[in-house]
């Protein structure tokens, strides 16, 4: 790192981080304007921005969300997330707490069949409407599902966008991360639970009339498109099962988000300007800002300076090099994006594979992706599905500051690392030994 244009992209970068940080203007704003002068000051270029996938916008994340967005679009207008409201108030018999449970737990376990930015797509919406039944915040509801969903992601090779970069690096399947990371996501979520209980005490307010009111609803009659519905529960089937079978078909994420939505455009009557109507735009454009911003740090040789001294520092020590590298790629991740750094530190991770050696090289590659997927809890622009949800909530009006989000995020990240830091030393070097 020893160019201008380093240090400027790293200028840029902390200027436009303060700024969203502190909201002196739009997030989307700060952005964009952070891409537009890592662009002029040729930090990075167009072919880089915007067609490198290493570096550059990654559109598949973009073209993800994009047709996600439009599904949950149509599948808003059946009644369908009415009905699960209702649903879940009841099962939780209207307790503020037990009703958040209940959605954590949710949201953790389809974070591990789906990515965690679908599942905070769908559950989103629900939240929404659960928490206006209830007469209840709806803010520490979707930061605490949308904390689920990035320790839930952690479980499966398909739960975080970072587990695939690292599997594909480091030759995993995925039964490797259901045996080795399964089982602490199962304990990470329990530990959630129960500091979402203390943490968001003082927002559990019960209210009796709201409560019976809710628990007299038939859920059945919130469905006023059943024909609908029904077309848009199959093609979101379809598209799933597209997720899952991706080693078979092998399509992208994106490419089936965008058949299901544009199957279920063509099949249904849905005007295509309402479904696109439905799409977050802002915060689609909020992450194109922020890919370019990153990759000029990449182009620049920032990131990978910074994770080859990661590397340098370890020695070569086993113990040493997973905790450091757990550890750092916490912090960092809470910084700049979790997949950005991870497809810059999986070849640098490689390495110290290498270094190490077996048995202890492999867990190495655990450090990496347990680091990158709780790290992003930390703040609001740490994880992907962390900026939809914020995106969503602004939308209907309850909007979520990035100091809000990160006073929950923070402590939450702290004790969900150092469990893990405990998981990693017990199972791989002190059980083991």
């Amino acid at each position: 790192m020893n160019n201008w244009q380093a240090w400027a992209a790293l200028a840029v970068f902390a200027a436009a981080y303060v700024l969203i940080i502190t909201e002196w203007v739009h997030r989307v704003a700060a952005a964009l304007g952070g891409a537009a002068l890592m662009l002029a000051l040729r930090a990075t270029d167009d072919e880089s921005a915007f067609f490198s996938t290493g570096s550059g916008i990654d559109w598949n994340v973009i073209f993800l969300l994009m047709g996600m967005m439009m599904i949950v679009g149509v599948l808003r207008r059946t009644g369908l997330f009415e009905y699960l409201a209702i649903w879940a108030v009841k099962r939780g018999r209207a307790r503020p707490f037990r009703v958040m449970a209940m959605l954590m737990v949710i949201t953790a376990v389809a974070s591990a069949l789906l990515d965690n930015v679908t599942t905070v797509l769908l559950v989103a919406p629900v939240t929404l409407l659960v928490c206006e039944r209830l007469a209840l915040k709806a803010a520490p509801f979707l930061i605490a599902e949308v904390l689920a969903s990035n320790v839930g992601g952690i479980a499966t090779l398909v739960g975080d966008p970072p587990n695939i970069i690292i599997a594909s690096r480091a030759g995993l399947t995925f039964n490797d991360f259901l045996v080795h990371l399964a089982p602490l996501a199962v304990v990470l979520t329990a530990v959630l639970v129960a500091m979402c209980r203390f943490m968001f005490r003082r927002f559990f307010v019960y209210d009796e009339d709201r409560a019976a009111e809710v628990m007299s609803l038939n859920e059945r009659e919130a469905i006023h498109d059943p024909r609908l519905l029904v077309q848009g529960l199959a093609v979101l089937a379809l598209v799933i099962a597209g997720f899952v079978l991706h080693p078979v078909v092998h399509y992208a994420p994106s490419v089936v988000a965008l058949l299901g939505a544009g199957v279920l455009v063509a099949v249904s009557k849905v005007e295509v300007k309402d479904v696109l109507g439905e799409v977050e735009w802002p915060t689609l454009a909020f992450f194109a800002g922020l890919f370019i911003m990153v990759g000029a740090l990449i182009e620049t040789g920032v990131i990978g300076t910074v994770s080859r001294a990661l590397a340098d520092a370890t020695g070569g020590n086993a113990l040493t090099s997973v905790m450091t590298l757990l550890g750092a790629s916490a912090v960092l991740s809470a910084i700049v994006d979790n997949i950005p750094y991870v497809a810059t530190m999986a070849p640098i991770t490689a390495d110290l594979v290498h270094t190490v050696g077996e048995p202890h090289g492999t867990t190495l590659w655990w450090a990496l992706a347990l680091g990158a997927d709780l790290g992003g809890n930390a703040t609001a622009i740490g994880a992907s599905a962390n900026v939809v949800v914020l995106g969503i909530a602004e939308r209907n009006r309850t909007p979520i500051t990035f100091w809000t989000f990160t006073r929950y995020g923070i402590p939450v990240t702290i004790v969900t690392i150092a469990i893990s830091a405990l998981y990693l030393w017990l199972r791989y070097f002190a059980l083991a030994a």
